[in-house]
């Protein structure tokens, strides 16, 4: 009777090392996955469909050249397979906004005031959808976390059944109009657009100049763009220096970008109208100035 289950105890141990060794397997990024089945913020579904949360960067995970991130080509939605295979959330600087997270390949990543965060919802389709191509992985996929907590990172599906990431519950997303890596040009767009922090809250640099916790962006600007077009789009003209400063071309700005807060006015001298400003704004006409700067005050 004791051989008996001395040979059943060997034999449960024997299946525990091989279902280990299985989970354990490298897989063709070179990186050992891990797949959660918890709920995501707003008890959403997060990583269900096989996904994988892995810590580190895409590099440091050995991910293969011309896949994921990698792969996107910019400002276009990622529909190629191997664009959806995996995506890297890193908590980064990019323009006024810090801490900010951008992806594998550095472009920014937003979230959208209309979408849900509880439960995870997205309202972003068709015209908008190709204007703000969602972050979407595969069924399976991998996403790396730099700087994120796994807690706050999940999925929800599309309406077109696509797997949207999230962070902190909230779709997010990118820009089409960012050709760059580090480019901000669409925080603050329509009011309901803004880069998204580490935790899932909105990055700093928007109007009202709210960093993620929520604190005024205070430090005074000494430098400033402004842009005839909204969402930053040329022609611009610069202006720096310290007190008032009259802008050379007044009355034709419709966005501006700047690190720090300082006052615009709608006339010259620094009179008329004004405005405190913290961090970048895509759309003037948000705070009822566009075409009507003519002075800034710095300091």
């Amino acid at each position: 009777m004791i051989r008996k289950r001395t040979a059943v105890i060997v034999s449960v141990a024997t299946s525990g090392v091989l279902l280990l060794s299985a989970c354990g397997a490298e897989d063709k990024d070179g990186s050992a996955p891990v797949s959660y089945t918890r709920k995501a913020a707003g008890g959403s579904p997060s990583a269900g469909q096989g996904l994988s949360l892995l810590s580190g960067t895409a590099k440091t995970n050995n991910a293969s050249p011309k896949t994921g991130d990698w792969a996107v080509e910019p400002g276009k939605p990622a529909t190629r397979p191997e664009a959806q295979r995996w995506v890297q959330l890193s908590a980064s600087k990019a323009g006024a906004l810090n801490p900010v997270v951008v992806n594998g390949a550095g472009f920014t990543l937003y979230r959208f005031d209309k979408d849900s965060a509880n439960p995870s919802k997205s309202t972003c389709d068709g015209d908008c959808a190709s204007t703000w191509p969602p972050v979407v992985v595969a069924p399976g996929g991998k996403v790396f976390l730099d700087g994120v907590e796994k807690s706050k990172v999940g999925t929800v599906k599309r309406d077109d059944g696509a797997l949207q990431v999230t962070i902190g519950g909230w779709p997010v997303y990118r820009f089409s109009k960012d050709t760059k890596p580090g480019e901000t040009k669409g925080q603050g767009v329509g009011g309901t657009w803004f880069g998204v922090a580490p935790d899932g809250k909105k990055a700093g640099g928007g109007v009202g100049g709210n960093t993620g916790s929520g604190s005024p962006q205070t430090r005074p600007a000494s430098s400033v763009v402004l842009f005839d077009d909204r969402n930053f789009g040329d022609p611009s003209q610069g202006l720096a220096g310290k007190g008032c400063q009259n802008v050379a071309r007044d009355n034709v700005a419709s966005s501006l970008q700047v690190q720090g807060s300082l006052k615009i006015w709608s006339e010259r001298n620094c009179t008329g109208r004004s405005k405190v400003v913290n961090g970048d704004v895509a759309d003037l006409a948000t705070i009822g100035f566009d075409n009507d700067i003519s002075s800034v005050f710095f300091g």
